[in-house]
């Protein structure tokens, strides 16, 4: 970790050294963890030049800004380089100059989360673990299930979800060869279950709420974005919000960037939770310390009633000049239709939260005409297809006549 310097806590400011299995603030309750670099050092030894003759595309091309030792085995999947599209008919619909998508569900295991569990998968190794643990509602589980697996069979992963988990993420699961515990519960159970399995086994941390590493790997989205856009960033950059790591992960991402002078401005974040579940948007809207609350959206990936990295969120939103927003189950039901329709990308509810949270935001002129935004899709529709038959409807259904079909095309409008 040539660069790094070490850990500080967001709350106290305690610093510690940057040890693989340091996790939280010893002084402070939930006390999170961030990690510091030395941007100077890293300004006088890398350069943009550098970062475009590196032939991987993965994340690790992003090194320099990566709290791994360069020796340490990465895993194999592909991680990152997913694809950005411009969007204009969209951003006309909207009502704002410019909309551009990165489809982060195109890596390797259908979502953004792929790049805190690489990160994951690394570090563990670092601290001598072969064991990996964390709680999910699928996406964290999925990912690091995948990316344990690429390691081929040396390291184990122990996944804890709640019963409510979508079938596609549980297939995800066992056909990657995880040990799955479905816990009889909410997410928030699942959490405390499985933090006392790890302390009590002693296996890593994955817990991208708790461990300070994994918000370094999510950031990545944010540096990839920055360079495919030749470094001219947008207006605003829109995500949607569960515990608060990606959002977090993605201002810190933007902040090194202006450390090192990659770009000149940081985009301003919009946040995005499900009205069902939004603990987040009302510590952001109040000031005042954050309160539980139900779980109840079908966006199950943001469904966190309790988040444990909201100050480390709302203190990127702020310190970018953002803003928060609410989207109702509907709309995002809505999204994934119109998105699909108008795009061809197919995103889960939660992976278009962010998007159906763009066209709020502009319909109430948060975001301007003359303003340019970009939106992260954090997860692949086919995680849950209950959810996108439900969007999408049923398919016409007739029997084998021509004729018959022919009547029921004129009846529904199918040209």
């Amino acid at each position: 970790m040539k660069y790094v310097t070490g850990l500080h806590c967001i709350k106290c400011g305690k610093e510690y050294e940057a040890d693989p299995e340091r996790y939280l603030c010893d002084d402070c309750e939930d006390g999170i963890l961030d990690v510091d670099y030395d941007y100077q050092k890293i300004m006088a030894e890398w350069s943009k030049e550098d970062l475009k003759a590196n032939p991987d595309q993965r994340i690790w091309r992003f090194e320099p800004l990566l709290p791994i030792k360069p020796e340490t085995e990465k895993p194999k999947l592909a991680v990152g380089d997913t694809p950005v599209y411009n969007s204009p008919v969209l951003a006309e619909e909207f009502g704002i100059k410019k909309l551009i998508i990165k489809d982060d569900g195109l890596n390797p295991t259908a979502s953004l989360k792929d790049r805190a569990s690489a990160m994951a998968v690394v570090k563990a190794q670092e601290a001598d673990a072969k064991t990996v643990a964390c709680s999910s509602t699928g996406n964290a589980a999925s990912s690091l299930a995948g990316n344990i697996a690429s390691m081929g069979g040396r390291m184990n992963a122990v996944i804890f979800v709640p019963d409510r988990a979508p079938a596609g993420k549980l297939a995800q699961l066992l056909i990657y060869g995880a040990d799955v515990v479905s816990v009889k519960g909410s997410y928030e159970e699942a959490f405390y279950l499985s933090a006392e399995a790890i302390k009590k086994w002693g296996w890593y941390n994955r817990n991208a709420a708790i461990n300070p590493y994994l918000v370094e790997g999510k950031k990545t989205v944010s540096l990839e974005l920055a360079e495919q856009l030749e470094w001219e960033m947008p207006d605003w950059l829109v995500f949607s919000v569960g515990d608060g790591c990606t959002i977090a992960g993605a201002y810190k991402g933007l902040y090194d960037l202006k450390q090192i002078g990659f770009i000149d401005r940081i985009p301003r974040l919009l946040g995005v939770q499900a009205e069902g579940c939004a603990p987040i948007t009302e510590a952001f809207r109040t000031g005042e310390e954050l309160e539980v609350t139900a779980e109840n959206t079908i966006a199950d990936s943001i469904a966190v009633g309790k988040p444990r990295n909201w100050l480390k969120a709302v203190r990127a939103i702020r310190d970018s000049a953002g803003e928060m927003i609410n989207v109702s189950d509907d709309q995002i039901l809505a999204m994934m239709r119109n998105l699909g329709k108008k795009t061809g990308i197919f995103g889960e509810p939660a992976g278009v939260a962010g998007m159906a949270g763009l066209k709020k935001a502009a319909a109430e002129g948060i975001i301007k005409r003359d303003q340019s935004a970009a939106v992260v899709i954090t997860g692949n529709g086919l995680k849950d297809v209950k959810n996108a038959r439900r969007a999408a409807g049923n398919p016409i259904e007739v029997e084998p006549d021509l004729e018959k079909l022919t009547a029921i095309f004129v009846e529904q409008g199918v040209t």
